[in-house]
């Protein structure tokens, strides 16, 4: 996995709130992973409030303030869709949800109260899930029943940071944001707005005079 893709889920939770941390600084490639290994990243909201509700299954900016505590699994295979079968055929994918793998996560949150033991909340990040039906209906399903809580796409991310980055701040800390920022200042990244009006037509594109038709051709 490359660092840019942790980064990315690093920040759209920190923008949002929450404290975050990275459980390894390093890849496991010739062995199995132990089970802290096979967790990517930890969340905790600290303003979580006692008493809310379940998060929604599709997991946007607006759901993020009922999740308390959760294990985050990171899968940036951004040229797949997570179809049934596809599902079905790789069990890395659940790995991070064994019952040893939630056991180490748990060690790295405060000791919750009874009522608070078992909101660890599971949460897969993927590229996406099929479009078409039965394909899209089977492959949640298929996640609800391995045991994830919670998905959200790449896509969600990108888009809620983008909305967030103000292109007139120097973002020196974090090198995702400030790439994010440069493309966004020099209109190289689509304005989200955008997406709600996918049928507008394009503006007309302005060509400058050449000097010598400012002068053939007055205004």
């Amino acid at each position: 996995m490359s660092a840019i893709d942790e980064d990315i889920v690093r920040e759209y939770f920190e923008q949002n709130g929450f404290l975050v941390r990275q459980v390894r600084k390093y890849q496991v490639q010739a062995r199995k992973k132990t089970g802290d290994e096979e967790i990517d990243l930890i969340v905790y909201n600290p303003a979580w409030q006692r008493g809310a509700r379940r998060p929604d299954f599709f997991l946007f900016s607006n759901e993020l303030p009922f999740i308390h505590r959760a294990v985050v699994s990171v899968k940036p295979w951004h040229t797949d869709v997570f179809s049934p079968g596809m599902l079905k055929s790789s069990p890395e994918i659940f790995r991070f949800l064994e019952e040893n793998v939630l056991k180490q996560a748990t060690r790295f949150f405060p000791g919750p109260s009874e009522e608070e033991a078992d909101d660890l909340t599971k949460i897969l990040v993927l590229p996406s899930l099929p479009t078409a039906e039965p394909f899209r209906s089977q492959s949640v399903e298929l996640l609800k029943q391995r045991g994830v809580d919670a998905i959200i796409s790449f896509r969600a991310m990108l888009l809620d940071l983008l909305d967030k980055i103000e292109i007139n701040r120097s973002y020196g800390k974090s090198d995702t944001l400030q790439v994010m920022r440069i493309l966004k200042n020099y209109d190289l990244l689509k304005d989200t707005q955008l997406d709600m009006f996918p049928d507008r037509p394009a503006a007309p594109v302005r060509r400058a005079k050449s000097p010598m038709a400012s002068a053939v051709n007055p205004p």
